[in-house]
């Protein structure tokens, strides 16, 4: 079965077991030639792609450390997921998501 990820503290119509906090987290840093064409895209406006990318892929891998936590506890889902971003240094984030595991009864 496939990880059920909401960012509820329910699934309608499931009765859960609460398993425990469950946590993944990255720090990403920024290529120095796409911190320089950013740098750019300031002077001019408009979306920082480069940047909304990396914390795309950020998010995702955060996501997937939390997943695999849960899995290693038994878990059929994550409920109440919240994710949070903070600079770590100039030039560098983290990103970290935190949910509880929960089990089907």
């Amino acid at each position: 079965m496939k990880m059920i990820l909401v960012n509820t503290d329910y699934i309608s119509g499931k009765t859960v077991d609460t398993l425990g906090l469950v946590k993944g987290s990255t720090i990403q840093s920024r290529n120095v030639g796409r911190d320089i064409t950013q740098g750019f895209k300031t002077l001019v406006g408009g979306e920082l792609k480069a940047y909304n990318d990396m914390m795309n892929d950020a998010r995702a891998l955060a996501t997937k450390r939390m997943v695999k936590e849960a899995e290693d506890l038994g878990a059929d889902a994550i409920i109440n997921i919240r994710y949070a971003s903070a600079a770590v240094m100039s030039g560098a984030a983290e990103v970290m998501v935190y949910g509880t595991a929960v089990k089907f009864l």
